[in-house]
């Protein structure tokens, strides 16, 4: 339609004036009819062609990578998922971890405690036998130095009784010496 207009344009222009110039040929109005049959045998091998061999393989293309995204999108879903259901795992496995440590600690705390206890109290015992017989030790050095203590006084006495001149018998040296003591 553009080319009849501009067609008749020309036309026009040549007959107002421009006489001694022929006409731009594509325009000039014989050459119209078979310029539009071409531009429609053009126009429909261009169209066969693109409806039958580019805009299938386009089309096939575009599915492709279409299918390809859902596909990516749904695998990056399900990995997500099980990346999120190994997370979940990991910390439980890390709680069961930590719970059996401290029941690991305790039951080694408990252990450990009982032990010194029974260390303790046999340490305890021991000392305690080791004291019963440094009492009983120190109790029969005790009664012995007594003895020699009694025999020192009695002895004493005899020779300060002596000194002053008086006679006592050990008899009754002995009697005075333990009741002094006493």
């Amino acid at each position: 339609m553009l080319i009849a207009l501009l067609a008749e344009i020309a036309a026009q222009g040549a007959e107002h004036g421009e006489a001694g110039k022929p006409a731009f040929p594509p325009f000039e109005t014989w050459h119209m009819p078979s310029q539009l049959f071409w531009l429609a045998v053009l126009f429909g091998i261009l169209y066969l062609a693109l409806s039958r061999v580019i805009l299938p393989k386009l089309s096939d293309t575009l599915e492709k990578r279409s299918d390809r995204i859902a596909s990516d999108l749904d695998q990056a879903a399900r990995l997500n998922d099980q990346a999120t259901e190994a997370q979940q795992a990991l910390e439980l496995r890390i709680a069961q971890a930590k719970s059996k440590a401290r029941e690991t600690a305790e039951k080694a705390r408990e252990k450990m405690d009982a032990e010194m206890a029974a260390e303790t109290s046999r340490v305890d015992a021991e000392i305690e036998k080791n004291l019963e017989a440094a009492d009983e030790r120190i109790a029969s050095l005790r009664v012995k130095a007594m003895k020699n203590v009694e025999q020192i006084a009695i002895d004493t006495a005899d020779a300060i009784v002596g000194r002053f001149g008086v006679s006592a018998s050990k008899s009754e040296l002995k009697k005075a010496v333990t009741a002094a003591l006493e």
